[in-house]
């Protein structure tokens, strides 16, 4: 850690000098930006616009994930010191990395609120940016895959849950964090036979072509098996990666909506991001913590750190190409 640095650096949200770099400010203190990354609607050079979706009203339980956001960058303030672990690069010395804040949207006119979600993605995108967005419900990843099946076709998306999030509702008016995923194969956004969800352990009727590997595969038969079974399905195709924080078991991630037992270990979710590198990432998510629930902040923390392994496997797919 660079002392002196600690010493004179404050407010680095707000205050760095050009996109790129480590961070040394006290983690008590300052604006808490995700990793301390430059606060700035101005995408021009950016590789990757890290982005807030303070939503929850599509959860089917427990409110409380659109304080999300804000906690999971408060969690981050802890990890900017250092080069991620275990990784052979370092994203936050060699991507332009920035905190393009949070969504403005009309909390009363929750109708509205899809539409406007795909529009702020899409002028991401259109920057030549990905996105990597904090959560919010898990409603919130049906309009973002809309933004980015426009860019890159039918997507494959390795999908860490509890849930299948494929309960059957042909409504598509309606905003429920149930039924993304049956919305997002139903529109053509996600090819169901080149994506993967992982860490289900809930009832599903039909799966609808999705591959599966439950909480309890993972249990027996390890993270490499589970990896290398993901990998095999998603291939290079270009691929979304979203992770509900109640794929964690509720012992390592309390703060959720819709906790359910028997879930991941925190080191099984990180062994298997961290062994996922070289998918052709394209975005990401992390969703549904809920801080009130959180009364220890381990669910933020574990929410910022897939945050940060996602961002390592953006840059390592770049690396690749």
């Amino acid at each position: 850690m660079a002392l002196e640095d600690a010493k004179s650096q404050v407010d680095t949200a707000f205050t760095r000098k050009g996109l790129r770099g480590l961070a040394f400010e006290n983690a008590f203190g300052g604006a808490t930006s995700f990793l301390r990354r430059t606060y700035t609607k101005d995408l021009t050079g950016v590789d990757l616009a890290i982005t807030g979706v303070p939503f929850d009203q599509a959860v089917t339980h427990r409110t409380g994930a659109r304080f999300g956001p804000r906690a999971i960058r408060e969690a981050s303030a802890l990890q900017p010191y250092d080069p991620p672990y275990g990784w052979p690069t370092n994203p936050l010395e060699e991507l332009n990395i920035i905190d393009y804040g949070d969504l403005a949207f009309d909390y009363a006119k929750v109708a509205d609120f899809p539409d406007a979600l795909t529009a702020h993605i899409r002028n991401i995108l259109a920057a030549g940016a990905g996105s990597i967005a904090l959560g919010g419900d898990h409603y919130i990843t049906l309009p973002i895959l809309k933004a980015y099946a426009e860019k890159f076709g039918p997507l494959s998306v390795i999908h860490f849950d509890a849930h299948s999030d494929l309960w059957q509702d042909d409504d598509f008016s309606r905003i429920d964090h149930g039924t993304m995923m049956y919305k997002a194969v139903k529109l053509g956004l996600v090819d169901p036979a080149r994506s993967v969800q992982i860490g289900i352990r809930t009832h599903c009727d039909d799966y609808l072509g999705m591959n599966v590997i439950d909480a309890r595969d993972v249990h027996e038969h390890g993270t490499k098996a589970a990896v290398a079974k993901a990998r095999a399905i998603v291939g290079a195709n270009p691929t979304y990666l979203t992770f509900d924080i109640d794929a964690l078991d509720p012992a390592f991630a309390p703060g959720t909506g819709t906790p359910v037992w028997g879930g991941l270990a925190s080191w099984q979710a990180a062994a298997m991001l961290r062994d996922l590198a070289g998918v052709h990432l394209v975005g990401g998510d992390v969703v549904e913590v809920s801080p009130p629930y959180d009364t220890t902040g381990a669910t933020a923390i574990a929410a910022a750190h897939v945050a940060h392994e996602l961002i390592c496997l953006y840059h390592w797919s770049r690396r690749k190409e």
